[in-house]
């Protein structure tokens, strides 16, 4: 699960920068569970988000998904820079985490705004740099943690993304952020109960 330990990069937005995403882009909001951005997708706008969360997950040939990252209001996605730059299509799937709201900017105008200000090829330099550890940590979970471990890493995380103990969140979809089995999920919670590390409830888990 992502938890990095080392300092991120800060990706704090000028009033300039701001300023050019208000002039250039153009607001959409999405409700919990929309499908912003699918795989094989052609990019054609970069995201900002405003507010909210978007989860970015990563489909294999078999359908099975596993959580990369998050974006949080006032970052982007590393994965759009590069593939709408490019000319490709998208590799992953933007999730809304929960009602968000989003400024699109144009590739075209981004590719404008890049060449009159090196703020921007900065940030997204920034923005490479903390998704890079962000995924070099997905990596390092998967190799050498155990899938309990992972699972409370995960929670810890929707704890400290909603502010709350309580994570509204059924065994399956854990599963599948998780590239495992939900009955291998099922098992380890419960026996996470049964350590009063947790406590389980229909869709929701509470961190105790």
């Amino acid at each position: 699960m992502i938890n990095t330990h080392t300092a991120q990069p800060n990706l704090q937005l000028s009033a300039s920068f701001k300023e050019n995403l208000e002039k250039y882009g153009s607001m959409k909001s999405f409700k919990e569970g929309d499908v912003i951005l699918n795989e094989n997708s052609y990019i054609k706008s970069i995201p900002f988000v405003k507010k909210g969360s978007i989860r970015v997950m990563r489909t294999d040939d078999e359908g099975r998904e596993i959580l990369l990252y998050y974006i949080k209001a006032g970052e982007s996605c590393i994965m759009s820079f590069l593939g709408g730059i490019h000319q490709e299509t998208s590799k992953v799937k933007a999730i809304a985490e929960e009602d968000v709201e989003i400024q699109f900017l144009p590739i075209e105008k981004l590719n404008t705004l890049m060449r009159e200000s090196s703020e921007w090829t900065d940030y997204i330099f920034r923005l490479y740099h903390k998704r890079f550890e962000e995924l070099l940590e997905v990596v390092n979970a998967i190799a050498f943690k155990k899938m309990d471990e992972r699972i409370l890493n995960f929670l810890e995380e929707k704890k400290k993304m909603n502010g709350s103990n309580e994570i509204n969140i059924t065994h399956q979809q854990l599963s599948e952020e998780l590239g495992t089995a939900r009955v291998v999920v099922s098992r380890l919670l419960k026996q996470m109960e049964l350590n009063g590390t947790v406590k389980l409830f229909r869709n929701k888990i509470l961190l105790v």
